[in-house]
């Protein structure tokens, strides 16, 4: 029996390295502290009430922009460890398979762990705002999408310590991620890490469409919304037909490992490319889903601290629906050595060169934004600025690319590695931090320290430079990807060297961001007036940290920049603040069913990854109780009484 159970514990855990014994470790001692501080300051009940069965999109904001901070830094290690084994030739500091681990995790937490949440994130903290609405369009069902989403990314990053983690590349070509080609649990973990989550950010996606198209205030026509809230529209219309190619192509590739089918195996009549051409519908429309959210952010800061509309307002709006229909038309450009033909590779050459310039649209309406504008150099601007030379080299770098015959030279090189951190640095990671700054003390009730912040920006941008300017001359000098290991005589240990360094500078600059935040918890300039950098939209328009029901009186929207239009109108003599009558306003309650769902998805990933079909059946079934108990439940919401607003809107300095 106990010979059994050895045997058992020894396929069950990873073992055999150092670095996993670590991660041991740091789990056990972190979830100790956890519970230990929960119990010692009797903090389950208010965990329970305040956080896991909450349906309040600001705290389902926080808590996906925390996750996905944890993601980026469980990414970003995974990022340095790749980088120490590239530093030198001949290293042994990792091996191959372990390489591979990481190449894979790294890719895979970075694009769906982390800028996906992030973005939900932003989503839900400022689009409701912006749009005068109380919260969003089904509020339960976006907490469905946050706990699954975190219940996925949990399932995802348990691979590490056990079972092992997946190894076939950060979108797991067929035959690698075979049964043939990955026999242990890893890939399954992969595999329903990512359906699970996936599920939530479709989910989300039809949530905020809805939201967005179905409660805005009264007078916010479509041509009056910011152009945030334009930018998550086309995201979420790109990620309700892109995320169902995803979901496919998963569950077919799953069928293929648990039930012996042949989808994707040649040799059982399948076709390895009908799964590439499947991941890459939804991969390339991907890259545009993280990074219009990202443009969205940018118009609304560089309008807010240049003083000044966005520059060609329509334009913008159009540029961004345009990207969005254009994203699912270059997908093949991931394989134009795959011998498609040539009438194929010059239409798909022509879409991907095509898609640059309504981008290149946008870029030119933010310069001419700032033209003449009495620019402020915050935080958030700096993110901004930073943004445009970064993003430029990386779409130049894209056109490139695009171009079908030079791309049988640049293809699966470092060239490319660079030119795809260039852009989803520059554009999406810069973006994102960018909209953290500017929207954390509506978050939280007060800005991050600015003496903290220049130094993560520096080191962030002097780090990231250093690391993948050097990448584009290695693509050039042969260095493929995914190559762990190279020789002396390749010439090529000079420039990793200096790529390493940089990758360095930016895991500071990453420290650095903690450090602010945790300095500014007890040190951060306060906002006491709602309306910390003068903006421009409605979100501004009401206290900070923002109540629960958002607007006491949801507000009537006669311009464009709705808020920055009524300050001017209270600034003229005479003017007068309108008051309207209070009435209850109506909230959800909160719902522990969508955490508990989240957990018997969990179970059933669980199960199935290790193909313990009874485990797998019992958290369906799970689920399946869930659902039914929902739709038993007639008290979903409440009113709060007109003396109860009175009193928040009084203790936040707001007479009514």
């Amino acid at each position: 029996m106990l010979d059994k159970l050895k045997d058992f514990a020894s396929h069950f855990f990873v073992t055999g390295e150092p670095m996993i014994y670590g991660a041991d470790v740091s789990i056990a001692l972190v979830s100790v502290g956890i519970i230990f501080v929960l119990t010692y300051f009797k903090k389950w009940g208010w965990l329970w009430r305040e956080w896991l069965t909450t349906v309040d999109h600001k705290k389902i904001g926080i808590m996906y922009i925390l996750s996905s901070l944890l993601m980026l830094f469980r990414g970003g290690v995974d990022a340095l460890l790749m980088r120490l084994q590239l530093a030198f030739p001949n290293l042994n500091f990792l091996d191959s398979n372990h390489y591979n681990e990481i190449f894979t995790t790294h890719g895979t937490i970075m694009i769906l762990f982390m800028a996906m949440p992030l973005m939900f994130g932003l989503f839900n903290i400022a689009v409701p705002l912006q749009i005068g609405a109380r919260d969003v369009a089904y509020p339960y069902l976006n907490a469905v999408s946050f706990w699954f989403f975190f219940s996925g990314a949990m399932l995802f990053n348990l691979s590490f310590v056990i079972g092992g983690s997946p190894d076939a590349g950060w979108l797991s070509y067929p035959p690698l991620s075979e049964l043939s080609g990955s026999p242990g649990p890893g890939q399954n973990f992969y595999i329903w890490g990512i359906q699970i989550s996936g599920i939530g950010s479709l989910a989300t996606g039809i949530n905020f469409i809805v939201t967005i198209l179905k409660m805005r205030a009264p007078g916010m026509k479509l041509m009056k919304m910011p152009l945030f809230t334009w930018s998550v529209l086309s995201s979420c219309i790109t990620i309700i037909i892109a995320f169902p190619v995803l979901t496919v192509s998963l569950a077919l590739l799953f069928i293929d490992r648990f039930f012996g089918a042949h989808f994707f195996t040649a040799t059982g009549g399948g076709n390895p490319m009908m799964y590439v051409n499947l991941i890459w519908m939804w991969g390339h429309p991907e890259v545009y889903i993280v990074v219009l959210p990202a443009f969205g952010i940018y118009s609304e800061i560089v309008s807010t601290f240049s003083k000044k509309k966005i520059f060609g307002y329509k334009s913008m709006v159009f540029s961004m629906m345009l990207i969005s229909v254009f994203s699912y038309f270059t997908w093949v450009h991931h394989f134009f050595t795959m011998g498609a033909g040539a009438d194929v590779n010059a239409f798909f050459a022509i879409t991907t060169m095509a898609i640059g310039i309504p981008t290149g649209v946008k870029v030119f309406n933010w310069l001419f934004t700032m033209f003449r504008g009495r620019i402020q150099m915050t935080q958030p601007m700096l993110w901004t600025l930073a943004f445009v030379p970064c993003f430029l080299v990386g779409g130049a770098t894209g056109v490139m690319l695009a171009v079908a015959p030079a791309d049988y030279q640049y293809h699966n090189s470092y060239f490319l590695i660079a030119h795809f951190h260039q852009v989803l640095i520059g554009g999406v990671v810069f973006g994102y931090l960018a909209g953290i700054y500017y929207w954390w003390p509506k978050m939280f009730g007060f800005k991050l320290n600015d003496r903290l912040g220049k130094w993560a920006f520096w080191l962030w941008n002097i780090g990231f430079y250093v690391c993948f300017m050097p990448q584009y001359a290695l693509g050039f000098m042969g260095m493929t990807r995914r190559v762990y290991t190279y020789g002396w005589d390749m010439g090529w240990a000079p420039l990793n060297l200096i790529s390493t360094i940089g990758a360095f500078f930016m895991g500071i600059g990453f420290l650095f961001q903690g450090w602010q935040i945790i300095y500014s918890i007890k040190h951060g300039e306060r906002d006491v007036t709602g309306d910390p950098w003068n903006g421009r939209t409605l979100e501004w328009s009401i206290p900070s940290p923002a109540p629960l029901y958002n607007f006491a009186v949801v507000p009537h929207v006669n311009e464009a920049d709705a808020w920055w239009a009524m300050k001017e109108e209270l600034n003229k003599p005479g003017a007068k603040k309108e008051t309207r009558a209070l009435e209850p306003i109506h909230m959800p309650k909160n719902s522990g069913i969508p955490f508990i769902m989240s957990m018997c998805w969990f179970v059933a990933g669980f199960g199935l990854t290790f193909e313990w079909t009874w485990m797998g059946i019992t958290g369906l079934i799970g689920v399946g109780i869930c659902l039914l108990a929902r739709s038993f439940q007639y008290d979903k919401d409440y009113y709060i009484p007109i003396d109860e607003v009175k009193r928040t809107e009084a203790s936040l300095g707001r007479a009514m």
